[in-house]
């Protein structure tokens, strides 16, 4: 059974920030804001949008330096797209997996102590002769709101299915 993990409150993510030496100025807290309101995967420009909704003199430089200093603490997890781009989504503590939606970029967070996986990762540490010292494993498909009534998709997306835009709204 997939155990879905808690989304993070930005409290916490604040606080974080400031034990660190941060400065909370309002152009990060709104950066914050958002990523931590989402459960999509967002590039900067998506944050940077949003944000500056919240704060309208924020700057694309603030939203990336914010994202790297999140990402530093281990509060944001960089996603890479089958596209080739990377996103960002909000993070937890301890070894987590993902569920990505290539349809609208919902995202579901699974634990990383899974007993199917370290047996699977088990075995290919006798047969490979690698030791495996870390992984990260990230899931794309279709969430059940974005696969189509007719299950056309169960058995793959096929070439001609353009997903919609990455959404920022939730």
């Amino acid at each position: 059974m997939l155990e879905t993990l808690p989304f993070p409150v930005i409290e916490e993510w604040l606080e974080r920030l400031q034990v660190n030496g941060y400065r909370l100025t309002e152009p990060r807290q709104a950066v914050v804001e958002v990523i931590t309101s989402s459960r999509r995967v967002m590039n900067p420009l998506q944050v940077f949008d949003q944000a500056r909704q919240r704060y309208p003199s924020l700057g694309l430089v603030t939203v990336y330096r914010t994202i790297e200093k999140l990402e530093e603490l281990n509060l944001v997890q960089r996603v890479h797209q089958p596209s080739g781009c990377q996103g960002f989504v909000a993070a937890f503590s301890g070894h987590q997996h993902l569920l990505i939606c290539q349809g609208c970029g919902q995202v579901e967070f699974f634990s990383g102590e899974n007993e199917k996986l370290e047996t699977w990762t088990s075995q290919l540490e006798q047969e490979s002769g690698y030791h495996i010292q870390e992984h990260w494993l990230q899931l794309f498909g279709l969430c059940t709101d974005c696969q189509p009534e007719d299950g056309t998709l169960s058995k793959g997306i096929p070439q001609d299915y353009k997903p919609v835009p990455n959404s920022t709204s939730q």
